[in-house]
């Protein structure tokens, strides 16, 4: 029970940072709390330290609060703490689950610190270091002796690096010999070489991967509009909890908008729930559900 309230405190504190779009009987029925609870998660909120604002219908906290600030100087570290901590997880050799889970960690948070999280690989190492470098400074990079699995080859590229992907184990490129954006492998880069001297000059045709609510990425969106009734509302924020901040109540059911970039993942989803999920605007979509053989 304690856990289950908890949950709705943390679902709630999520809801209302900067929140423009649910109105507190909307975000109750989401929520499956009364109007009475809802006031009481808020007079805790208020006494941990959130500045609850109300504008018309919508109540939002700040994310200037004193609590958000004084949470964030407390978890995040100042880049050069980051450094020394990837330093010492690096020192300890025994490739254990933690000091993994650990390193990956403080890939996603400080890339500044990249060189200094991979001592164990110098090679490794000093590649991201090059590719950040290029990223940040907006210029061409050599990947020197890349090893295409699918032509198995190796040769040079001469690239526009922009996006890191996963926890920087690869790269999003502007490749200049094909005109195409290519998605590498930082392993299997032999060296980079970042060109000072050579500024990007496709930046229009850079194309960035997006992913989507279910996982799937692409370089394209399409939006989508679906009406979940109770029992998919509660799977779908069970599977993807990132979903509370696109539903909104509609009834006794919810809308879920959202943006795909592909029928894969969200169409596991739908046709997982039979009669659960209707689909609002997209007729694409439903074509794509009806050549499915589980239809």
């Amino acid at each position: 029970m304690e856990l289950n309230i908890f949950e709705r405190q943390l679902q709630l504190m999520l809801m209302l940072a900067q929140n423009r779009q649910q109105t507190k009987d909307a975000i109750c029925r989401l929520l499956g709390i009364s109007t009475r609870t809802f006031y009481r998660y808020l007079d805790a909120f208020r006494r941990m330290g959130f500045v609850v604002e109300k504008s018309g219908e919508y109540y939002r906290l700040d994310k200037s609060s004193p609590f958000f600030q004084k949470l964030s100087s407390q978890v995040q570290f100042t880049d050069s703490e980051a450094v020394l901590l990837g330093n010492v997880l690096d020192s300890v050799a025994d490739g254990s689950p933690e000091v993994v889970h650990l390193k990956n960690k403080l890939l996603q948070l400080y890339d500044n610190s990249i060189l200094q999280l991979h001592q164990a690989d110098p090679v490794f190492a000093e590649n991201l270091h090059q590719l950040y470098r290029a990223v940040r400074y907006r210029r061409v990079a050599v990947l020197k002796d890349y090893r295409s699995l699918r032509s198995d080859s190796v040769s040079d590229r001469l690239v526009e690096p922009f996006q890191f992907l996963g926890q920087n184990e690869d790269v999003r490129c502007y490749e200049h010999s094909s005109g195409q954006c290519k998605t590498f492998k930082v392993e299997r880069i032999g060296r980079v070489v970042m060109l000072d001297d050579v500024c990007w000059s496709h930046e229009d045709d850079h194309r960035t991967l997006h992913t989507d609510l279910f996982h799937f990425s692409d370089e394209q969106t399409q939006p989508l509009t679906l009406r979940l009734n109770a029992l998919a509302k509660q799977l779908l924020l069970e599977e993807y909890p990132a979903a509370v901040a696109q539903l909104s109540a509609d009834g006794d059911h919810w809308l879920l908008r959202t943006q795909v970039c592909s029928w894969k993942g969200v169409g596991r989803f739908v046709l997982g729930l039979p009669g659960a999920i209707e689909v609002v605007d997209c007729p694409e979509f439903l074509d794509y559900l009806r050549q499915q053989p589980h239809f």
